[in-house]
Formats: structure tokens, C-alpha cells, sequence
């Protein structure tokens, strides 16, 4: 590509922009587009040793161009297009799509980007030309295959620091667990304990690389989190100083984990899946020693069609089987996974929308609402019948993290989620008892400030909805929250200024996951900026709404996610 082809650019970029079409076989003739950069991230997966196959229909590439292309995808481009790029969040990037539509039309594409998500790589000035030229040129290869990792890998990299048996029978310190929070540093590979009360830093602990979740087991004692290179590592909060006392890894790309819950089982089973290989693995709960491997390559929900790649995202954990509820996000299908014997396994697949992604429990912890982003659905799963409720239509790629529950002044309890794709916030009635001429349907539709929200949040004690929109193209979006008043919907949010708020040194300060702590009384915003810039913790007044405190330390590098231990043991949100 050259700089002096402004003028073509333009003109293929235009046309980019009217190609129309459907999914499926007539996926070819619609727009490539991509979700935003930060939710694909980097892939740990493109540092491996892969299979390549030729295409001789493909354009010609030097070794050392495809080594190029193979490092950008992997780092930009493959959380939403997929390894095998059969696409989720982005679209299928397969080379029957990328060879009709030539390495003009590519160029293009990936130079100016689009309204709806894909970033522009090149204009941005985040490639170059020549590496604009080499990624349009890389996806009309075949996609190289990354290798298996089953029980043989896995083994191979667990390790028990602390056995069961030399850890304390009781809590040997004096910190106040259920208010701590576990703060994922993301380009640190670490996490940060943080003492709810004191606003301290109890503990720094190395994990994974990027840290996508923190999860608790039923009894408070064990954080498990689990970093996008697929590596858990599971951490004894009973200790004089809370320790890392087991890890593995779990294949070589991975986004979620979660323990056993229900009675009789708890603190005993954990459960990790993975992105790459597209598979879950059950794991003691003490020790994470890999017990049983579960595949989810199969056929997709729609039109019944083997998929290579259906990658695991959320898993949440049933209060009325001893069961977890496994998304394979591009078949969309839930497994429901009963660990009662593991050696007898009983998995239970619940057909929904494809491309599941991220969600959450409703208020009475029955049913579990789950996004199906690139579909715009809501599919609701009844844990305690084991079947699907509803599908609920909903705005433009709904991304609820685990959603905001509360009660409506005039439709009872609700569900809300925010949008990756829109401004839009969905309210769906979830009382099928009291409220059931509302339940599993759209009640409301609130305005929000922006796209390219990420969570919403509020609390039973509160009377306040928080939505972040850290992936809004505008600073001014981007740095702050937009507050809804639970009683008074209808007057629209206020909009508060929360980046600047933090005091830190300019960067991008994008304001991202609004996290209660225990009491309620208080929300915890992470304000982050790259690994180069100045990033904080702002927390706020639930009440007053006004600025309570700051968390500014050279250790909070790049913060993103926090899970507050009590809300997060006990699914409060």
C-alpha cells in the first residue's frame, strides 16, 4: 500500500462500505469487520510452533513477511476473528472470503476500518503501509494450526507450591477477605490484593498473562485466575500472607474459570476453557490436578455444521445441581456439566443463539442470562429444569459481563445489559412468578452516553446503574461513567468525569468495570491507560455519588478487571 493511493483508497473504501450479504455461504460478499482491539487482545497461541498449509491461489509472501502477518494477527486481530479465523465477534476470515475479495478490497479494509467495530489499523497509524499490505496478503493464506494440548501438556506444567496438607486448618491473618479485592494488572501478568477498608495494597502475585477473570470457591478461601495464555493459578487467601499454592496450564489460549457450588461439593471441583484447544478441563479444587478433558468441537446450533473452533467463554457454576454451565461460543451450544461423577460424566447441551459469550444469574440465581453478542440475543437458561427459557432480542452485540440486577418501579425485577455496538442499555422483565406478563421480555431500552460498553453494574443496596463505554472512539465517553438513577430512569444518566478524577499523568484513561464492594456502599472504577502511562483506581460514593478515594501506585500497571471477594463468592450483581 502507498501513501499516494489516498485516492483509490477512498473510492474501494466506499464501495467497501454498500457490500451487503448474508452469513453463512453468502458470508464472502458482506464487510469484513472486527471487534474492537481490546476485546480480542493479544493471542498467546501465536508464539507456538504451527502447521502451515499452501494455498497457491494465494498472493506470494516471503518467510519473513509471513512470520510478520502471523505476529499481527495473532496479536490484533485472532480474539475476534478466531485461530482457524472461522469467526465470533469479528467475521469469518476464511481464504474462500479473503481470495474473492483480493488484496485491494483487504487493504482497504484494514486501513480505514469500520463504523462497527474494526479498527482502523492503518489510518490510526497503528500499522504501517507495508504491514497494512503484508496482513492483507497473510489472510488469504490458509490460517497455520496450532498443536493439541491435552492431559500429557497439562501435567507437564502443574505444580503444587503449598500441598493441602502444610496449609493452615484456619484463616491465619487478620485480613478482612470477604472486602479484599483481586485486581487484574493486565500487562503486569499480575494481580493486586487490595484491602477494601484501608484502599491498600495487601499483596502483588504473579500469575498468567493478562488476567481475564478472578474467580472464588464457594467457601471465600480460593482465588482462582485464570491469564489468556491459559495459565490458572490458584491462590490460598487463608494464608499468613496470601500465596500462590498450585498453577497449570490449561492449553495455550483461555478466558474462563469457575468452581463447584453446589452443596456438598463445595471448594472441591474447578473448571477451566479454553480458546485454544477449543476443549474444558475439570480439576481438584485444592490442588488443580487435572482430572478429566472435555472437547467442544461439533456442530453449530443454526444450521447443524461442523465448527473446528468452538472456543469456551463464560462458565458460571448452577445453586441447584452440581453442575456448570460451559459456553462454546461459536457452535452455541451450553454444555451443562454434571460433576456429581466424574468418571460417568453427564453433559446435557442446550441449543441457543450462536457466539456465546459473557453473563450472569438473574436475582434469584435460577436463571442464567446469557449473552449471544454477535447475535444480539439474550438466551435464558433455566439451571433448575435444565432447558432453555427464552431467547430475548436486545441491542447490537451485548456484552453485560455479568449483567445488573435490580428491581423496576413498575415491571419488578430486571436484568440489565449495555452494548458493545450501541448505546443502548436492555432491561428484560426475569420474574416469571409475580411478574410474569414481563418475564423474558424487553421492558426497557435505555439511552446511554456511548458504544462500546463493557459492563453495567449495580448492587441490592444500591439505587444507582453504572455503565463504563471504555471502547467509545470519544475521550470523553471513554474516561467517564454514566449513572442512572434505579427510580427515576426516565431522566437519563449523568455522566461523570472519573479519568479525570484519577489526577494521573495524560494517556488514554479509559474508565472500565465498575465493581462494588461488599458493603455496597461504594464503586471501584479501574482507569486504564497502556503499560507506559499512569493508570489508577477511582472509587466513589454510591450515596453522593462524589469521589472518595484514589489508588495511585507504580504497581498499578495497566488495571482492568476487579472482583470483590464477598460479591464475587456469592454472585452479587
Amino acid at each position: 500500500m502507498k501513501k499516494d493511493s489516498a485516492g483509490k483508497l477512498a473510492i474501494l473504501a466506499a464501495s467497501v462500505a454498500l457490500a451487503i450479504g448474508h452469513l453463512g455461504a453468502e458470508e464472502a460478499k458482506k464487510p469484513l469487520e472486527e471487534g474492537p482491539m481490546q476485546i480480542g487482545g493479544s493471542s498467546p497461541v501465536g508464539g507456538v510452533e504451527m502447521v502451515q498449509t499452501l494455498n497457491p491461489k494465494s498472493p506470494p509472501m516471503s518467510k519473513a513477511d509471513f512470520e510478520v502477518g502471523k505476529k499481527i494477527y495473532f496479536e490484533r486481530c485472532a480474539g475476534c476473528h478466531g485461530v482457524l479465523r472461522k469467526g465470533a465477534t469479528g467475521k469469518p476470515l476464511t481464504t474462500d472470503i479473503t481470495l474473492e475479495r483480493g488484496s485491494d478490497y483487504l487493504k482497504t479494509f484494514i486501513f480505514y476500518g469500520s463504523p462497527q467495530g474494526m479498527p482502523n489499523w492503518g489510518s490510526s497509524g497503528t500499522l504501517t503501509d507495508k504491514e497494512v499490505d503484508i496482513m492483507a496478503r497473510y489472510i488469504q493464506h490458509e490460517p497455520p494450526t496450532p498443536p493439541e494440548f491435552g492431559l500429557k501438556e497439562m501435567n507437564a506444567t502443574w505444580k503444587v507450591l503449598v500441598p493441602p496438607s502444610q496449609r493452615p486448618k484456619t484463616k491465619m491473618n487478620n485480613l478482612d477477605v470477604p472486602n479484599l479485592f483481586s485486581v487484574t494488572l493486565r500487562d503486569a501478568g499480575k494481580i493486586a490484593l487490595i484491602d477494601g477498608a484501608s484502599k491498600k495494597i495487601v499483596e502483588v502475585i504473579d500469575t498468567g498473562y493478562a488476567v481475564h477473570i478472578s474467580r472464588l470457591s464457594k467457601s471465600g478461601r480460593y482465588l482462582y485466575v485464570i491469564g489468556r495464555d491459559a495459565k490458572v493459578v490458584l491462590i490460598d487467601l487463608w494464608m499468613e500472607k496470601p500465596t500462590a499454592v498450585a498453577e497449570i496450564r490449561v492449553g495455550l489460549e483461555a478466558r474462563s474459570i469457575e468452581t463447584s457450588k453446589f452443596k456438598g461439593y463445595e471448594d472441591r471441583y474447578a473448571i477451566a476453557g479454553s480458546y485454544w484447544p477449543p476443549q474444558y478441563v475439570l480439576m481438584d479444587g485444592d490442588t488443580l490436578k487435572p482430572l478429566k478433558i472435555i472437547g467442544t468441537r461439533g456442530m453449530t446450533s443454526d444450521a447443524n455444521e461442523y465448527h473446528p473452533e468452538p472456543r469456551v467463554a463464560a462458565i458460571v457454576a448452577s445453586h441447584f445441581h452440581p453442575e456448570f454451565l460451559v459456553n462454546a461460543k461459536e457452535t452455541g451450544v451450553v454444555h451443562m456439566v454434571n460433576y456429581s461423577d466424574i468418571d460417568n460424566l453427564k453433559v446435557t447441551m442446550i441449543k441457543t443463539p450462536r457466539f456465546l459469550h459473557d453473563g450472569g444469574f438473574e436475582s434469584t440465581g435460577r436463571y442464567f442470562m446469557d449473552a449471544a453478542n454477535a447475535s444480539d440475543k439474550i438466551a435464558v437458561i433455566d439451571t433448575k429444569d435444565g432447558k432453555l427459557a427464552a431467547v430475548v432480542s436486545v441491542g447490537k452485540t451485548p456484552h453485560p459481563g455479568r449483567g445488573a440486577n435490580f428491581v423496576h418501579p413498575k415491571f419488578g425485577p430486571v436484568w440489565a445489559t449495555s452494548h458493545l455496538g450501541d448505546d443502548s442499555i436492555t432491561l428484560i422483565g426475569t420474574d416469571p412468578v409475580k411478574h410474569a406478563q414481563y418475564a423474558w421480555k424487553v421492558v426497557q431500552t435505555l439511552k446511554g452516553s456511548g458504544g462500546g460498553s463493557l459492563f453495567i453494574k449495580t448492587h441490592p443496596k444500591s439505587k444507582n446503574l453504572w455503565v463504563d463505554a471504555p471502547l467509545n472512539p470519544d475521550p470523553s465517553i471513554s474516561q467517564s461513567v454514566a449513572v442512572f438513577d434505579i427510580n427515576n430512569l426516565d431522566k437519563g444518566f449523568d455522566l461523570l468525569p472519573i479519568g479525570e478524577w484519577a489526577g494521573v499523568k495524560p494517556g488514554s484513561k479509559r474508565v472500565v468495570q465498575p465493581e462494588y464492594n461488599r458493603a455496597g456502599d461504594e464503586v471501584w472504577f479501574s482507569v486504564w491507560s497502556s503499560g507506559s502511562e499512569e493508570s489508577a483506581l477511582v472509587i466513589v460514593d454510591d450515596k453522593t455519588r462524589k469521589l472518595k478515594a484514589v489508588i495511585k501506585d507504580p504497581r498499578i500497571v495497566t488495571p482492568t478487571g476487579k472482583f470483590n471477594v464477598y460479591n464475587t463468592q456469592n454472585d452479587v450483581y
